[in-house]
């Protein structure tokens, strides 16, 4: 390994990110939750989502563009309905404060929902519906952004990669299965990083000012993400964006502050989380039936579930440790 990258061990990122939070500005209250979600976002080798974020984050607590010690507010709107105010503080720990209602209604009543507005960036929306799953709950959650794709046919950006993802729990606690994936054919940041690093990206990716295709990332971040799926991705994307702007009641991609500029906007965007109690709808068929699924995938040579590679990604770098660039883990460090 070379001198210009580190590897941690679990607790030492998991102290390494709860640090910088906090340092930087975040309760340790705020911190906990948020903390856990970044660590599972590297174990799961979704490099670019989880230390290279953090100084981001870290820097919006210094400056106030976030703000790390306010107290979500929830709301009780009926029995199975609950409105989260974040009150333009973290995104992590006003959903965790909404989980703490949702489960319990989702568990009583078959079905709960849950709006949050004021927000922040959520991260790894799979992280929020694997918790869910893990309390036995079939869970959908979305998430909005700032605008990075542009309609079919059209050239101005009007949505954000808005991500879904959809959680399906196993039995004693686990998951048997995961998606999480962004309405665009690939993340913002793998071109953004792209960009930093000089490399041309693939066809496909991204489009120009002019709606033309492009290999250009600089290009591609000044005009819009291409749709996963062509129209298709569009449409996944406007319906994100109905349930976190218009449902949840927060703002539209246009309205937002930057998800990296220290623009001394607060981002505003939202979340909405549906949980549902499989048995009670089954009639206690629910996990006969989706181990039966699974197994109907599994057995085929060379196939596998969705989030089976994070699975296995986690199970190995939990023994080699975390790669982090050297520079970056001095940065996070210097926030503590």
């Amino acid at each position: 390994m070379g001198d210009d990258l580190l590897r941690l061990s679990p607790e030492a990122a998991r102290k390494l990110i709860h640090d910088a939070l906090t340092g930087a500005g975040a309760s340790p209250r705020n911190a906990a939750y948020f903390t856990e979600a970044i660590l599972d976002t590297e174990l799961s080798g979704l490099e670019g989502h989880g230390f290279y974020w953090l100084q981001y984050y870290c820097e919006h607590l210094l400056s106030g563009k976030v703000d790390g010690k306010v107290r979500a507010k929830v709301r009780k709107l009926s029995p199975v309905a609950f409105r989260v105010d974040a009150r333009n503080g973290l995104a992590h720990p006003a959903i965790e404060a909404g989980f703490a209602k949702l489960i319990p209604a989702a568990k009583k009543n078959g079905i709960a929902g849950m709006a949050v507005h004021n927000s922040y960036n959520a991260a790894t929306l799979g992280f929020h519906t694997g918790h869910l799953a893990r309390h036995g709950l079939v869970a959908f959650g979305f998430t909005n952004a700032m605008p990075a794709i542009a309609p079919v046919g059209g050239r101005t950006p009007v949505i954000g990669t808005n991500p879904l993802s959809f959680a399906v729990p196993g039995k004693k606690g686990k998951i048997a299965f995961l998606i999480d994936q962004s309405s665009s054919a690939v993340t913002w940041t793998a071109v953004k990083r792209a960009a930093e690093e000089g490399r041309e990206i693939p066809l496909g990716w991204a489009l120009d000012a002019e709606g033309s295709p492009t290999t250009d990332p600089a290009k591609g971040l000044a005009g819009s993400m291409a749709p996963s799926g062509g129209y298709k991705g569009f449409g996944q994307g406007l319906i994100v964006e109905v349930m976190c702007a218009a449902l949840a009641g927060a703002l539209r991609g246009p309205e937002m502050g930057s998800f990296q500029e220290n623009d001394g906007k607060p981002i505003g965007c939202g979340q909405f989380f549906i949980a549902l109690e499989p048995e009670m709808f089954s009639g206690g068929a629910f996990h006969r039936q989706v181990k039966a699924l699974a197994k109907s995938i599994t057995t085929q040579q060379g196939a596998r579930l969705p989030n089976a590679r994070r699975m296995e990604t986690r199970k190995r770098l939990a023994r080699e440790g975390l790669p982090i660039a050297r520079d970056l883990h001095d940065r996070l460090k210097a926030f503590a």
